[in-house]
């Protein structure tokens, strides 16, 4: 049997045991989900973007028999409503919906597991509320900095993905090209419907061809999805904008003291275009106590096989 034979990859597919709506503003409600054991350890998967939804297969990076395993959408993302908003969509809203959630499922505390953009938001909660954080179980770190924010959608990743990044440039202007995420924004939250949707499926493309080491037809597929391309993209863009609404730049990294004492694991994709290694090892730098993987052969995307490994060794080792 060979090491790749012996890694670990998705558990069974499984069905919510229930689901629900929880009304977190007079505007949003969010969905959620129940699967696996209903008296089994909590956990909750944070799922990325901002604005990208959940979907099935996150439901199986735990063990049924062991978790009870929460999933849910963040405002204006899946299946909350209304779709795509922007208004009152903040980080710190996110931040309250999930003790909201949390409270509303009667957990004490859970398991919070998160990556890329939801790693973002999984150190934000469990920075405002460590007493309800069993274990961190992280990946793609990304932190919103400027950095960041220029490698990505300015220059940098251009240099690997010339080809895709064409099609990055293509809905803006030449003469707007030197701000490209302001460009975006403007496109993405006008009054012109088709201009909006071009610019979405352009901005998701983007990301969603730049996630994997490998090509996988299946992810692009999603950018070709309307609902879905205008959701993400318009979420995405908007905290980006913003700068994930933080109070200082390097505010999740200044606050790593509030969290040193919680079980965490970081995995990273030594060739993540997305959310580069750089930014998970300064967060390991700070953060020594936390355990750190560099998976050999992956990049962004949760799914490549030595990311997935690590990740769902991580909940193994976490279920009791």
């Amino acid at each position: 049997m060979t090491a790749r034979s012996r890694m670990r990859t998705f558990y069974p597919a499984i069905e919510p045991s229930r689901t629900g709506r929880l009304r977190v503003s007079a505007l949003h409600e969010i969905y959620y989900e129940e699967s696996g054991n209903a008296n089994g350890k909590p956990a909750v998967f944070v799922h990325g973007g901002p604005g990208g939804g959940t979907k099935a297969e996150n439901r199986r990076v735990f063990d049924p028999q062991a978790y009870r395993i929460v999933l849910f959408d963040q405002r204006g993302a899946g299946k909350s409503t209304p779709h795509a908003s922007l208004q009152d969509n903040t980080t710190w809203r996110l931040v309250d919906d999930m003790e909201r959630l949390r409270d509303h499922l009667g957990i004490e505390r859970w398991q919070v597991f998160e990556g890329s953009w939801c790693s973002t938001l999984g150190l934000a909660y469990a920075q405002a509320h460590p007493d309800r954080v069993s274990e961190l179980v992280l990946r793609g770190i990304f932190m919103l900095r400027d950095r960041e924010l220029r490698w990505f959608y300015q220059e940098g990743a251009s240099a690997l993905f010339s080809d895709e990044w064409e099609n990055y440039l293509e809905p803006v202007a030449e003469d707007e090209r030197g701000d490209m995420i302001g460009a975006y924004y403007k496109r993405l939250t006008g009054d012109d419907p088709a201009s909006r949707l071009r610019a979405a499926r352009a901005w998701t493309r983007w990301e969603t061809v730049t996630s994997s080491l490998l090509s996988d037809e299946d992810r692009l597929s999603a950018s070709d999805d309307d609902a879905f391309a205008l959701a993400f993209a318009r979420i995405e863009c908007h905290y980006i904008v913003n700068r994930g609404f933080f109070y200082r730049e390097d505010q999740l990294l200044a606050g790593v003291d509030a969290i040193r004492h919680i079980p965490a694991v970081i995995i990273q994709g030594r060739y993540d275009v997305v959310c580069p290694l750089m930014t998970a090892w300064e967060l390991a730098t700070a953060w020594p106590e936390a355990e750190f993987t560099i998976a050999a052969d992956a990049g962004h995307a949760y799914t490549e096989p030595g990311t997935l490994n690590a990740l769902i060794s991580a909940t193994g080792r976490f279920r009791k």
